[in-house]
């Protein structure tokens, strides 16, 4: 029987709209988003039909929300905080991004503040072990204090249907009742690879863009760059090069644990987590599995499962690989927002049958 009740949800740490896509995707209304990056409003408010507000989370008040919730049955609110503190890149830069270890507990503020029925979070698996403080078991303590019934788990994004080998905790809660993720809608045997994803896409070169398809270019390559790949065979990576073409560090015993960048993806598996250097060949391994260069734009889109009718530039604007590459890797996977729908429609379908 489906749910008749109106959902409302309101996004903080928006980006362009990736979570809020999938939400978007599965019927629910997206009310608004939030976000410091300005440049996300075009993209979140075109393909999500809702509000951008370029505002930081310490400066958004409870009477703004529950304003804009106004008129919905069922209020949820999702907050993706940025994972670069939690990463394990920020394990060795201690003194990068200190400030944005308080956005999780900024997005509990709010959640205390004005008690929206759902809660659903996303984030880096790190942020389980971080030791810094302890963010997470801060968050959650909150939620309970508050009457939530909380449930997260790190979730393999290949186990629903993404095809990266991306690792993400997700969080839901609810005032309702008990809630949990859905159980995974994909075994190993059929996890999609990237020959699923972008075997059928035209071929371009490095430095190219698709006549086509203004999404699908690539960086050009240096001379070195584009030899290095000439030299880099079916998943091979910077291991399989001559001497002459090895980069110092990778001749140094501390650099030789860096087996990826460089690298060609598998065709036959999925691809390697989607970051915001993604489509720089010596970022990891992000090499097309038989072309001679990095993947495009549209190619690292598809496989955070954005479709290919997502606009990301207004049209007045030019493509800009970087700004876009960033769009990308910050973005939560939309199949992971639908995820999310599915399990938040699931337990309020169940939270029916019981009253």
């Amino acid at each position: 029987m489906p749910i008749k009740q109106k959902i409302g949800v309101i996004d903080l740490f928006c980006g362009i709209g990736g979570l809020s896509h999938g939400m978007y995707n599965k019927g629910f209304d997206i009310i608004a988003g939030f976000d410091i990056d300005k440049t996300c409003r075009y993209a979140y408010e075109y393909n999500n039909k809702a509000r951008f507000f370029d505002q930081d989370i310490n400066t958004v008040n409870k009477e703004l929300v529950n304003k804009l919730f106004e008129g919905y049955d069922i209020k949820v609110l999702a907050g993706c905080a940025p994972c670069q503190p939690f990463s394990s890149y920020a394990f060795k830069n201690k003194n990068k991004d200190q400030d944005k270890y308080d956005l999780l507990y900024e997005f509990g503020r709010l959640v205390q503040e004005v008690l929206p029925d759902i809660i659903t979070m996303e984030n880096v698996s790190q942020i389980l072990t971080f030791k810094q403080k302890p963010v997470l078991a801060d968050f959650v303590e909150l939620l309970k204090k508050n009457g939530y019934h909380v449930d997260y788990d790190v979730v393999y994004c290949p186990n629903y249907g993404i095809p990266q080998t991306r690792k993400r905790i997700v969080l839901l809660a609810s005032r309702i009742g008990e809630i949990k993720l859905i159980p995974p809608t994909h075994d190993k045997d059929k996890y999609k690879t990237v020959r699923d994803v972008i075997g059928s896409l035209p071929p371009i070169e490095a430095g190219e863009v698709c006549k086509t398809d203004p999404f699908h270019r690539s960086r050009a390559l240096t001379d070195i760059n584009l030899k290095r790949i000439k030299a880099t065979p079916p998943n091979g990576g910077w291991k399989d090069w001559s001497d002459d073409l090895m980069l110092d560090c990778h001749k140094k015993e501390t650099g030789r644990s860096f087996g990826s960048v460089y690298g060609r993806m598998n065709w036959d598996q999925p691809a390697p987590t989607m970051t915001t250097l993604c489509t720089g060949l010596g970022n990891g391994r992000f090499g097309h599995p038989e072309q001679n260069r990095a993947i495009s734009l549209r190619e690292a889109a598809l496989f955070q499962t954005f479709p290919e009718n997502y606009i990301f530039f207004s049209p007045e604007e030019e493509v800009s690989v970087t700004k876009a590459s960033r769009y990308i890797g910050n973005a939560v996977p939309p199949r992971l927002g639908e995820i999310t729908a599915e399990s938040i429609l699931n337990h309020l379908e169940s939270i029916k049958d019981h009253e």
